[in-house]
């Protein structure tokens, strides 16, 4: 309370952002129509079926684990709320992704502050988020893209934090919100884990000066790390327990994250183009085609492939919107909006390159989550609704890369000013 007392026109102009934010989130679910996806309609029937028949199964009339339980659950929350409250679910989740949307922009606004430590970057990447289109449009999506988001950035901004302070119970509750983000969507299950590799060598050649951090020694400092490590793998695992103890005891097997179709073979297709026939599968199973597809694809048409697995995956992951579900009239804040998101995706690539300099900076763990899910990305099949769920790192970045060249500028301006002679 006493920093917003002292701050109060900078706490003003935030909470009128995330005011403005809510209006054209709000403004966009009251003034389309919206698409329902085939995949929207999938979770409805599962919905369904969960609540009437206590079955979880996904496309299927018995139980299965092809979808981790994270969105499901929250669709099944809100349908019994909706019932007893006697309005039509779809209405109600999307105003509730609105809510969760513009709560995302106050976890943006963490996260750039323990990563960059400047407020005029924290600013200026909520202003960008709040009217970023993609993040108005997902609202309007019957999908797990803005749930994600929003437990993504929880965890990242805990992560952050946990380093910041290296306690063990910041460290425990950074295992849990990645546990609920993994409940959500399955592919950020990996992340701590480098994420604890690159602060664990941030520590051991830090260059502070403090006499109690030079005592220190390599093992001492290992240690530390790798305890805060293991308590976020453990709460992770804890967060995790329900949906696998579920899976041996319905299936009769473990299911890691989602036993979903396999999204390895589908990203041997070049260009994803499916007629594709480099190789015949004749009873292989699906791994052991993928498998077959690369060494065929490398061998004789290397080229092609080199150039799929590298900037082919990566441009068709980072190049396009995620548009949601889609919506009729088209809504948009600004023109351009397909130029705007990849002046943010391009703008990102100086910071990021200067942060692999620049490696003991907090912000390099942007870069680390950025650099590390677009591996996994280089793996699977490519689709650009990925590139969602990072975004505001990219925001945070081209943000940063934005103050410096308008300080600069400012900086430039001030010194001509003084330098010019006096008449």
């Amino acid at each position: 309370m006493g920093w917003i007392r002292n701050n109060k026109t900078w706490t003003i102009a935030i909470v009128l952002i995330f005011m403005f934010a809510f209006y054209l989130r709000a403004d966009f679910l009251t003034s389309v129509k919206h698409t329902v996806s085939h995949d929207t309609k999938y979770y409805d029937e599962m919905v369904h079926r969960l609540l009437d028949k206590g079955i979880y199964g996904y496309k299927e009339e018995v139980s299965n684990a092809r979808v981790t339980p994270g969105y499901p659950l929250f669709m099944t929350g809100v349908y019994l709320i909706a019932d007893a409250i006697h309005v039509e679910p779809y209405p109600l989740i999307r105003w509730i992704q609105a809510l969760i949307s513009v709560a995302s922009l106050a976890l943006i606004y963490a996260i750039a502050m323990l990563a960059t430590r400047n407020k005029w970057v924290a600013m200026l990447s909520i202003i960008i988020g709040a009217i970023y289109h993609p993040f108005i449009w997902s609202t309007g999506a019957v999908l797990t893209e803005t749930l994600a988001l929003f437990f993504l950035m929880a965890y990242l901004a805990m992560q952050l934090y946990a380093f910041r302070t290296e306690r063990k119970r910041d460290a425990a509750f950074a295992g849990v919100l990645l546990g609920l983000t993994v409940l959500v969507r399955a592919e950020f299950l990996p992340i701590f884990v480098p994420l604890y590799g690159v602060f664990l060598l941030q520590r051991w050649f830090s260059r502070r000066t403090d006499l109690m951090d030079t005592r220190k020694s390599k093992w001492a400092i290992f240690k530390k790390v790798a305890l805060l490590g293991i308590i976020t793998g453990l709460c992770l695992s804890a967060t995790m327990l329900p949906w696998w103890i579920r899976n041996v005891v319905t299936l009769n097997e473990f299911v890691l994250t989602a036993s979903q179709s396999n999204p390895f073979k589908a990203g041997t297709y070049p260009n994803k183009d499916y007629t594709d026939k480099i190789v015949v599968q004749n009873g292989m199973s699906q791994n052991e085609y993928a498998w077959a597809r690369i060494k065929a694809g490398f061998s004789q048409q290397t080229w092609k492939y080199v150039k799929w697995y590298t900037v082919g995956k990566l441009e068709y992951t980072y190049n396009r919107m995620f548009f949601g579900s889609g919506h009729q009239p088209g809504y948009t804040v600004y023109p351009k909006g397909h130029n705007v998101h990849q002046f943010i995706v391009y703008g990102s690539l100086i910071p990021l390159l200067l942060l692999i300099w620049r490696w003991r900076h907090p912000a390099v763990m942007l870069a680390v989550v950025i650099i590390i899910m677009s591996l996994i990305r280089l793996v699977f099949v490519p689709e650009y609704r990925y590139n969602f769920t990072v975004m505001p790192l990219f925001i945070i970045l081209s943000s940063w890369l934005g103050v410096f060249l308008l300080q600069k500028i400012k900086t430039s301006i001030g010194r001509g000013k003084i330098a010019q002679p006096m008449k």
